[in-house]
């Protein structure tokens, strides 16, 4: 039988690469070569991973020096020679071998106001928004985005600025920005507009490039440097 040699990051924000062979399968991912090593080489192995079909992105890993989920990444995709190199998402705190904590992500979707904030009651009528709307169609460009990390472990920009608050934190502004309902745009727009937001992206791209859902945050982040200079030449912000 095949098999694969893969070099697994051990440890913390300090540590090593440890060497396993795994046999080689067909349509094997790379999820499926780190359960592998796990159940029947290591269980000491630590890793995250959960629905294992594309839709929770938990298991999301860097592959041959690139973030990915791994329960979507073929092996046939990604191994060179017959070798993988299996490591945690950059610009995250290391808890322990593959596994990162996304407190600082979801800290800075906090800090760029992600969350909707409505004027109305319950009392209220629902709000209807017209799917054909302008502002509806620059939401739903963006409002798929489920949190994996994927673009935040991509983004140059974080790697120099740890304060950047990052493309998928800037991209779920854009998404609220664009929705009519919300009433929370002014401190948005306020609090993206300031050193570590939309004006620190050097538009490398990389974050549209590896999102494994086809989004664009680079995109969103442009529309948040239009929407930030209208508010502030008009001295809402």
């Amino acid at each position: 039988m095949n098999s694969l040699s893969v070099s697994v990051w051990r440890g913390r924000e300090s540590g090593s690469y440890q060497l396993f062979d795994v046999p080689r399968l067909e349509s094997q991912t790379v999820l499926d070569v780190v359960t592998y090593i796990q159940r029947a080489l290591d269980p000491t192995l630590a890793y995250r991973y959960a629905c294992r079909v594309g839709m929770c992105g938990s298991c999301a890993m860097t592959v041959n020096g690139r973030a990915r989920w791994t329960c979507r990444t073929h092996v046939d995709k990604v191994a060179r020679d017959g070798r993988l190199e299996i490591g945690p998402l950059n610009n995250l705190p290391v808890v322990r071998d593959l596994v990162t904590d996304m407190t600082v992500f979801f800290d800075k979707w906090a800090g760029a106001h992600g969350r909707f904030q409505g004027g109305a009651s319950r009392r209220d009528e629902i709000a209807r928004v017209s799917p054909d709307s302008p502002a509806r169609r620059l939401a739903d460009a963006g409002v798929e985005c489920i949190g994996c990390g994927v673009c935040y472990s991509s983004c140059d920009v974080v790697a120099w600025n740890p304060a950047y608050l990052g493309p998928a934190a800037l991209n779920r502004a854009w998404t609220l920005v664009n929705d009519e309902r919300d009433t929370g745009n002014r401190a948005r727009l306020a609090a993206v507009a300031g050193d570590a937001g939309c004006h620190a992206c050097h538009t490398h791209m990389s974050c549209s490039e590896r999102c494994p859902k086809q989004i664009s945050p680079t995109a969103s982040i442009a529309g948040l440097k239009r929407a930030a200079m209208v508010a502030a030449l008009k001295g809402d912000i």
